[in-house]
């Protein structure tokens, strides 16, 4: 089985120690967590403290907004509901049965909404060439709504269901609510709120009790704070609004809870330890094997880690001009690396279709908005998740001590027996 050195554990240690050790220009507090497909974790440490000021320690007990993290999540549902026949990846007839509101969508051109020239399919949601943007990455999604404007953090279903498309259905990829639509599919053929069908059908089985829409009360006990980078000075401050996912912090009753939308691409709360069970059933072929439970069958698994959008391989390669910079950083490239090699997208998550200086062929990863990253490597046998709450996404300070962990990682393995 894989496991890392001791020197590798102790380098791990020490570089997210130096990190935290200058916490306004780095980081206040940090978790992160290495699995291997037994489900063992392999590496795991908290660093810092809760928030910056904050005299809480940090620990791997502390619970995150994973944001964009969920995608995954809700991809297994899907898939879960695919194996039974119950959804199918390519049926507009029954996605349209399933979320009349699809049908009816339209693509926005300027100030105006155009028909779209074809229907939405689940494979469509699930990679993101639906057609739905962000208002924080689509400039259009603002000027359309103008004053009223468009927040998809205030827990209303209205900022979701009322989102008209920004590009025709499978001419393009592009990040947005079609993964948040792709839980609805979820909830309409199951009969289940999204939140409740996580909990029955992929944490329960495993074990997970801290992953969750709506922090139970031991999970809000240890809930991270909320940081902001000065988009000036670089110095890290705690959210001056508190937490940009406030509503379901603040929801008590289940008449509130009800009223908040559960968002499919971004709505869960976790302790990275949990969430990196999940990766492990990824790596090990749909079963978990602590608990030896199938959630997924091996033909599931790998038809996710299989690119489904071949006719772009270059789609991460697009800049970002965020017209919120306080929610993202601008990008010049979505991810960047060598422009001969090309880029794939698997069902809710991005692919590796060749090496690359830190993930090997088939490395699954993505992100959540509070950077959060989150990787899976079938061919080393390892995954895992490293989680802060700092805000715009795409710190360079955290994506470089992810990356040069992860590369520590894949430099200190070893493999013993079964």
């Amino acid at each position: 089985m894989t496991k890392i050195t001791s020197a590798g554990v102790s380098a791990l240690r020490s570089l997210m120690n130096d990190t935290t050790r200058d916490p306004v220009r780095n980081a206040a507090g940090v978790v992160f967590v290495a699995v291997n497909k037994q489900g063992e974790a392999i590496f795991e440490h908290a660093s810092g403290t809760s928030g910056l000021g904050i005299d809480v320690p940090m620990t791997t007990e502390h619970s995150f907004w994973i944001a964009s993290c969920t995608k995954m999540i809700t991809g297994i549902a899907c898939m879960q509901l695919v194996e039974q026949g119950l959804l199918t990846l390519d049926d507009v007839e029954l996605m349209e049965k399933l979320c009349p509101e699809l049908k009816e969508v339209k693509v926005i051109q300027g100030k105006e909404l155009i028909p779209k020239k074809r229907g939405i399919t689940l494979r469509m949601l699930l990679s993101h060439t639906a057609g739905f943007g962000y208002s924080f990455f689509d400039k259009r999604l603002n000027d359309f709504y103008g004053a009223v404007g468009l927040n998809e953090f205030s827990g209303l279903k209205h900022d979701y269901l009322s989102q008209p498309l920004v590009n025709q259905p499978g001419e393009v990829w592009e990040y947005g609510i079609n993964i948040d639509w792709a839980g609805i599919c979820v909830e309409r053929v199951s009969g289940m709120c999204l939140n409740d069908y996580f909990q029955k059908y992929i944490f329960e089985p495993i074990g997970i009790t801290h992953i969750n829409m709506f922090p139970t009360a031991d999970m809000m006990k240890k809930i991270a704070y909320m940081h902001s980078r000065d988009l000036h000075t670089g110095d890290l401050k705690l959210a001056i609004d508190g937490h940009l996912n406030h509503a379901p912090l603040a929801a008590t009753t289940q008449v509130e809870k009800d009223a908040i939308f559960q968002q499919g691409g971004a709505g869960c709360f976790a302790r990275p330890n949990q969430y990196a069970q999940v990766i492990s059933v990824l790596l090990n072929d749909g079963v978990h094997a602590p608990t030896n439970t199938r959630l997924l069958k091996k033909e599931t698994v790998e038809a996710m880690f299989t690119n489904q959008i071949p006719e772009f391989p270059n789609f991460a390669r697009q800049g970002i001009l965020p017209p919120k910079p306080e929610y993202s950083n601008a990008l010049p490239e979505l991810y960047p690396e060598a422009h001969d090699i090309p880029q794939g997208w698997g069902l809710t998550f991005f692919l590796h279709l060749r090496d690359s200086a830190v993930h090997s062929k088939g490395t699954a990863w993505w992100a959540g908005l509070p950077n959060l990253f989150w990787w899976a490597d079938r061919n080393r046998g390892v995954g895992g998740m490293i989680a802060t709450q700092i805000l715009p996404f795409g710190d360079p300070k955290v994506l470089g001590l992810w990356a040069t962990m992860e590369a520590t990682i894949n430099a200190n393995l070893e493999s013993g027996g079964n």
